[in-house]
């Protein structure tokens, strides 16, 4: 099934089904609220949520209404965690070459993640608003999976049984922060604002033979002013599934239902299949060029993000969003 969360009802949304097309929608009225509602009761909540989805598609839903993607917010508008990690190696690698810093021998047993911004999320269709170009804005298309309730120090298997929902994230970087950020030898703080989560989040078997393994294997594609700039295939090149990457976080602490772990910008050695963001753009023509040709987004740049299943249609809804500049109240 495939839920959503409309721009009502306060600052968690109204949960609501949405159909396999995108095209139509019902409140889980009766079942859940919200989505955090949902997760927090999913072994309650999931089999009910499933029979208004059937009824849905079968045409019986009762409220049902079509669906516009700009009515939509981020599923879950706000979370108790987001922990992003970064399970690509080559984007690791290119990405760690360019500020001249060497991938930790730690990482290949045992992966990056950081704590991430969760307070909230832009919606789907929101712009992305930043004080200055200078800041190095930058676009990552990513994979997110979400929890329910996990116990610490749960197993890698034991954390596969807890992933009760997929979708996408535009976790936007601002990168010409980073450097000064990570010297201070504490992480990143500024230069990691809001970002924003797909139209609808995904059961797993909604996504069929594709999810196998803990990994969601399909090409994530990405548009840049209508253009393409890249369609990686996220089930190659992940060095931790989704599984082990729940496990990590949930090593010294349980996490709470709602709890969003990120796979980290999706690539692969072939760099035919484009980017997934400009910092590893920059690199491939930096080593290609000897330097940089490509530069960062601009106020007016628009963005596209997008998974299609095998027959060419949308899993999760495109997150489209335009970069402007912000104005101080």
């Amino acid at each position: 099934m495939k839920l959503g969360s409309l721009k009502e009802g306060g600052r968690d949304g109204t949960l609501v089904v949405v159909s396999r097309d995108l095209s139509r929608a019902v409140r889980a009225e009766g079942i859940a609220p919200t989505m955090q509602q949902a997760l927090e009761d999913w072994s309650n909540t999931a089999p009910r949520l499933n029979a208004l989805a059937q009824s849905l598609e079968a045409g019986q839903a009762e409220g049902a209404f079509d669906l516009d993607m700009a009515e939509l917010a981020s599923p879950l508008p706000r979370a108790y965690e987001f922990l992003d990690g970064s399970a690509y190696l080559p984007h690791v690698e290119r990405v760690r070459r360019a500020r001249g810093a060497e991938v930790p021998e730690s990482f290949y047993t045992d992966p990056l993640m950081y704590q991430a911004t969760s307070a909230g999320f832009l919606g789907p269709r929101d712009p992305v608003r930043v004080p200055s170009e200078e800041f190095g804005i930058d676009l990552e298309a990513e994979l997110v999976v979400i929890t329910d309730d996990v116990p610490m120090a749960a197993s890698p298997d034991q954390c596969a049984g807890h992933i009760q929902l997929i979708g996408l994230v535009n976790d936007v970087s601002l990168r010409n922060l980073i450097p000064g950020e990570l010297a201070k030898g504490f992480g990143f703080l500024q230069s990691k604002p809001r970002s924003a989560l797909s139209p609808v989040f995904v059961t797993p078997d909604e996504l069929g033979d594709a999810w196998r393994g803990n990994k969601v294997h399909l090409p994530l594609l990405t548009h840049v002013n209508g253009e393409w700039f890249g369609a990686p295939e996220a089930g190659v090149d992940m060095q931790f599934d989704f599984a082990q990457l729940v496990a990590h976080a949930a090593r010294t602490r349980p996490l709470s239902a709602g709890t969003i772990v990120g796979s980290g910008t999706i690539a692969n050695e072939d760099t035919s299949k484009g980017a997934s963001c400009f910092a590893e753009k920059r690199t491939v023509e930096a080593l290609e060029h000897g330097k940089p040709i490509t530069p960062f987004l601009s106020f007016g740049d628009s963005v596209r993000i997008e998974m299609l299943d095998a027959d060419g249609k949308s899993i999760f809804g495109a997150i489209e969003q335009r970069i402007e500049q912000y104005q101080a109240p």
